[in-house]
């Protein structure tokens, strides 16, 4: 494993040439050479609709009410016959899996998400906590041997017809990791970075020009847009959304902060949706966001969110620890769209 500080040194020196790199290659993240990032297929229900929770930030073996929350996620997912659940990382803290045996992913997840609605296939992507730890562990198969349910990547497409899901590891593109000196974090796969990140932008600006789906979704653990605890993310301001608006995706889904919110793009049909509210909440301090007309909910507490899709339609909405209903909205778009 490289050390944090030959890798801020190394990243300091290179990260402008390396990020000019987006327009140059075309390599996988999982393997190189001209590959795709890898896909994975979800059947729609027969009536064409599809249904999935969203939750993030939960892995705390029960506590700061993860239980509670779980437990309305099994009403709730019942009540829509949800497909699947989408997780937005930070799945185990505090510092993710020792490896593949950590009692953690028993005592955080198998053990917590019991109700019959959720046995459903979760679609995981990692957070800043969970590299931390052993990253190889969550992405590995001894995982879904023990749970089947169980698939976590670092980038991914999944595709299920009217929707495709891309799934972006957004832990390396954030600069305050890699000169963190507190924390150890598991760059040993992503090393290095500035090639790492480049190699991801390209890869998702190919696949979301493929893209023929009616809802194009891009899912990550930072925010791009948030009033909370950790605010916008500039190096994502700077380097994701730019793709996203020049392919016309339709919502990003993070974690990262320990809260439910929903925020409009004034310039594109993006909506930005945070459901970091597995578990420890209450955070307390809200940031002014420069322009009301965008922020249309923030919750400061726990709770997780739900989506249906159809051809035409999409809702949202968010609920708290209780399972009450704090917010709804609707997205419409023409039959014969594409866009």
């Amino acid at each position: 494993m490289v050390s944090n500080s030959a890798m801020a040194c190394l990243y300091e020196k290179n990260v402008a040439s390396r990020l000019h790199l987006v327009s140059v290659f075309c390599i996988s993240l999982v393997v190189s050479g001209f590959a795709e990032l890898q896909r994975f297929q979800h059947a729609i229900k027969d009536d064409g609709s599809l249904s999935f929770l969203v939750v993030g930030d939960w892995g705390r073996r029960g506590f700061y009410n993860q239980s509670a929350v779980a437990l309305q996620m099994g009403r709730i997912g019942e009540q829509l016959d949800i497909d699947f659940v989408v997780s937005t990382g930070d799945n185990f803290y505090g510092d993710g899996l020792r490896d593949v045996n950590d009692p953690a992913f028993l005592e955080s997840f198998k053990d917590i998400y019991t109700a019959t609605s959720l046995q459903k296939q979760w679609y995981s992507v990692l957070g800043n906590h969970d590299y931390r730890g052993d990253t190889e562990a969550q992405l590995s198969p001894a995982l879904r041997r023990i749970d089947s349910r169980w698939l976590c990547q670092r980038s991914f497409i999944l595709n299920t017809g009217i929707a495709e899901f891309f799934f972006v590891d957004t832990t390396p593109f954030v600069n305050k990791y890699l000169v963190d000196k507190e924390n150890n974090y598991d760059w040993r796969a992503v090393s290095p970075r500035g090639t790492y990140v480049a190699n991801l932008l390209q890869d998702l600006k190919v696949a979301l020009n493929k893209s023929t789906a009616k809802w194009k979704i891009v899912v990550g653990h930072h925010a791009i847009r948030s009033v909370g605890h950790h605010g916008d993310t500039p190096e994502l301001i700077s380097l994701l959304l730019p793709t996203l608006k020049a392919h016309n995706v339709d919502m990003y889904m993070n974690g990262h902060d320990h809260c439910l919110e929903h925020i409009s793009s004034l310039d594109s049909p993006i909506q930005y949706l945070t459901s970091g509210a597995g578990s420890k909440a209450w955070r307390g301090d809200v940031k002014s966001y420069k322009n009301n007309r965008a922020m249309k909910f923030f919750y400061d507490g726990q709770g997780f969110m739900s989506v249906k899709l159809t051809g035409s339609d999409a809702k949202i909405a968010f609920y708290d620890v209780l399972g009450r209903l704090l917010h709804t909205w609707k997205m419409s778009k023409p039959l014969h769209s594409t866009m």
